[in-house]
């Protein structure tokens, strides 16, 4: 991937961190979360289509964004909290070139093919 691509990635997960920092959690929690959302991936478990559908749903930063911004206006913490990590770990997946997959596979990528 480009590497003006990678660094924008880059700055949007340090603005994840940053928007963590303003949260009322130890810092210990973004990093026990930061992965929860790869469960995204069991949906593989159900085929292409279903596994694109649900490793999408959990990566995508329009989602990301609207659960923070719900959290925001329910003035519930733990929902910002999960909009904070999906869109930061969103970001950290596509500074390595994961990107939102398509139903033909999960080498598949809106970023290019994974792999050789």
């Amino acid at each position: 991937m480009n590497i003006i691509l990678r660094l924008e990635e880059f700055g949007m997960l340090l603005l994840g961190i940053l928007a963590f920092s303003f949260l009322p959690f130890v810092w210990w929690w973004f990093l026990v979360f930061i992965l929860v959302p790869d469960i995204g991936m069991l949906g593989y478990l159900f085929g292409s289509k279903v596994g694109a559908f649900s490793y999408n749903l959990f990566h995508h930063k329009g989602v990301a964004v609207l659960i923070g911004v719900i959290g925001i206006y329910l003035n519930s913490t733990y929902m910002q909290l999960a909009g904070i990590i999906l869109f930061s770990h969103a970001s950290f997946d596509r500074l390595f070139g994961y990107g939102l997959k398509y139903e033909k596979g999960f080498k598949f990528t809106h970023l290019g093919k994974i792999g050789k």
